[in-house]
């Protein structure tokens, strides 16, 4: 398992170094984009200015200047930003291009996979054992209902009956999402899922 963790957090790195590349990629074209408008906008001025712009323009093209620094400052950081994580995805790159190292990663992930199909059947078979669980539950309240009411096998009973017999009153649910039929008095519950069902 030692073995797994280094290999897990280079694929993790990987896909986050991916991520943040593209991100960034796209960062950088949008405020290229906006110091494009911001130019066109210092062009303007500068043709306002000599046009002996009225106050109001100059305000404006003051916040306009402005705000051109402040994008021509987030596009140097993207820059640096993005240099910083080519060169982490090309130092990531290199130390998985290793023969050696791609197989024992190969090997990691085939466990990997292994142990997620054997977690998703140990679910699955946990789930089952709740689910007959709670139909003998089922079962049990409908005896008890019965008794209690003096009804006959065959008599219909539904989930708002049988709920004062169950812990805070609330009917269960199959943990897999199957639908419950309760049946009648002396029929044993059922579920719609296969393998969910109790024993004969």
């Amino acid at each position: 398992m030692k073995t797994l963790v280094p290999w897990i957090v280079v694929l993790i790195l990987f896909a986050a170094l991916g991520l943040l590349f593209s991100a960034h990629l796209r960062q950088g074209a949008e405020l290229a984009r906006h110091v494009a408008q911001a130019s066109e906008l210092e062009k303007q001025r500068a043709s306002e200015d000599s046009a002996a712009a009225p106050p109001a323009n100059v305000a404006q093209l003051q916040k306009d200047h402005e705000d051109l620094i402040r994008l021509r400052n987030e596009v140097r950081q993207l820059r640096q930003e993005k240099d910083q994580l080519t060169k982490q995805l090309q130092t990531a790159q290199q130390s998985a291009a290793n023969p050696q190292q791609q197989a024992e990663l190969q090997t990691a992930l085939t466990e990997l996979q292994k142990l997620r199909n054997e977690t998703a059947q140990a679910q699955q078979s946990n789930q089952a054992a709740i689910c007959i669980s709670n139909l003998r539950q089922i079962d049990a309240a409908k005896i008890q209902w019965a008794a209690e009411n003096n009804r006959p096998a065959g008599t219909l009973v539904g989930s708002q009956d049988l709920a004062p017999y169950f812990a805070n009153k609330t009917f269960p649910l199959c943990p897999a999402g199957g639908a419950y039929s309760i049946n009648v008095i002396g029929q044993n519950p059922t579920c719609n899922l296969p393998g969910h069902a109790i024993p004969r």
